[in-house]
């Protein structure tokens, strides 16, 4: 069997952009419809020596999913949730299988899929695995990775591979890192081996969820009550989201064309700050500890916000989508003059987040550019911030305060990327963070697995 190459010029350029602002134009593209496929794409790519770089619904933010090197492998049609095994809490899924749909399915059962990354209803399971996403409730159950039970992959040969978590609680034979291969492709961005199927762990679904919208009048305030809402023995938050003024400011505009209210949108703050949290509560008593947390940490607590119920909470979950949606659309705008949207995904201890945000805007301002869009889960100490370049000039102001950010990031014992990965646009700075003698063992790895080095050229390294 020969799998099929498309290099239709209009077919190319369908799969040429992702989230992260950048267009490359690949020389091919295959999509294969099985695992039998991928091995057969593979087996070619590895006889020819060409690049192949694997993708799902191309939401990357740090172009890990485009390339214009070789083959781009589409993996969109490897679909389907297999299977929900009730008894086991484990659900089968193919790579292609998106993120919305497997938890729905699990939800019929009962159970949960705990990461819960913004963009679940246009990102993969195989993304999700590659770039080890998280989301907002990664605060309580942790990130893609704590939830994956075993992965078939197709390696860079074209052989195909079962690899299963081993389960034991003790483990001395031989080093740490080769105990558990499944963690070798969980954050690996498709460059050691492709995620073509998986087995996920689940949970139990929470019988009751309550989430609220807390207002502060400034930053510092609303930082610092998520500070003490980590460290209250009163509440349990699955997670804590903080949105700036620019991020209010644009969810607002966004609840208003939705509504039609003319900007009376009743979901988002007039103005100001706001922290959304979430917990799993049984009783009223958990409503009232979040009241009285907020009442004792200066929020504007008469304007706060209650989510009870399913329903309510995908209503408040429209907030956190419609941030990056409209950043991605103003950074398109400014393309053609060679700007675009620039978005980071550092993290600090979360102690130290109000100092390092703090710092990043008096770099930001030093510049002379526009102060980001700065949102996210600050529960973790992991802000999104969003920057607009304009054109070059902006974007080359832009890049330099943000390598600045995160030397004083890495200074505070934070992480250069917390969640969407490193791709192509972060490689540039994965040397702040790790010596050259962790980047050597790295690129072991990577030479052991892919030794004619044709998987996701640019992905990392």
């Amino acid at each position: 069997m020969s799998s099929r190459i498309e290099t239709d010029g209009d077919i190319r350029a369908m799969f040429a952009a992702d989230a992260s602002g950048l267009r490359y134009v690949p020389e091919g593209v295959a999509r294969p419809e099985s695992i039998e496929e991928v091995s057969e794409v593979v087996r070619q790519a590895a006889g020819s020596r060409t690049a192949l770089t694997p993708a799902g619904m191309q939401t990357s933010t740090t172009g890990g999913s485009i390339t214009d090197k070789g083959i781009l492998l589409s993996l969109r049609r490897l679909g389907p949730v297999l299977d929900i095994d009730r008894k086991a809490r484990r659900a089968r899924v193919g790579a292609g299988a998106i993120l919305g749909e497997v938890k729905r399915a699990a939800a019929a059962e009962g159970l949960l899929f705990a990461p819960d990354p913004t963009s679940e209803e246009e990102s993969t399971v195989g993304g999700a695995i590659a770039c080890n996403a998280s989301g907002a409730r990664t605060l309580k159950y942790g990130a893609t990775r704590d939830h994956v039970l075993s992965v078939k992959v197709v390696l860079a040969s074209g052989e195909i591979v079962d690899l299963r978590r081993s389960g034991l609680e003790k483990n001395t034979a031989g080093y740490a890192f080769a105990h558990e291969p499944v963690d070798w492709f969980v954050g690996s961005e498709g460059t050691l081996g492709i995620v073509v199927e998986a087995d996920l762990a689940l949970l139990p679904l929470p019988e009751r969820v309550i989430g609220l919208e807390i207002p502060f009048t400034n930053e510092l305030d609303a930082l610092e009550f998520v500070v003490a809402a980590r460290e209250s023995s009163a509440v349990s938050p699955r997670c804590l989201e903080y949105f700036d003024e620019l991020a209010v400011g644009i969810a607002r505009a966004a609840e208003s064309r939705r509504s039609g209210l003319d900007m009376r949108a009743d979901l988002v703050p007039a103005s100001g700050t706001m922290v959304y949290v979430e917990q799993e509560a049984s009783g009223d008593a958990a409503l009232d500890a979040w009241l009285s947390l907020a009442e004792s940490q200066r929020s504007r607590v008469d304007d706060v916000r209650v989510f009870d119920g399913e329903k309510a909470l995908a209503t408040a979950r429209r907030i956190p989508h419609a941030v990056p949606s409209t950043m991605n659309e103003r950074g398109a705008g400014h393309r053609g003059a060679g700007g675009r949207k620039v978005s980071t995904d550092w993290a600090v201890p979360y102690r130290r987040l109000q100092e390092a945000i703090a710092m990043s805007r008096e770099l930001a301002r030093q510049a002379g550019i526009a102060q980001a869009v700065t949102y996210g889960h600050a529960g973790n100490g992991h802000p999104h911030q969003n920057y607009i370049a304009r054109n070059a000039a902006e974007l080359e102001a832009i890049e330099r305060v943000v390598e600045e950010t995160l030397r004083y990031v890495v200074a505070m014992g934070g992480t250069v990327s917390a969640e969407h990965g490193i791709g192509k646009l972060k490689r540039r700075w994965l040397a702040l963070q790790l010596s050259p003698l962790e980047l050597g063992v790295m690129r072991a790895v990577k030479n052991e697995l892919d030794p004619q080095g044709i998987l996701a050229p640019g992905n990392i390294f």
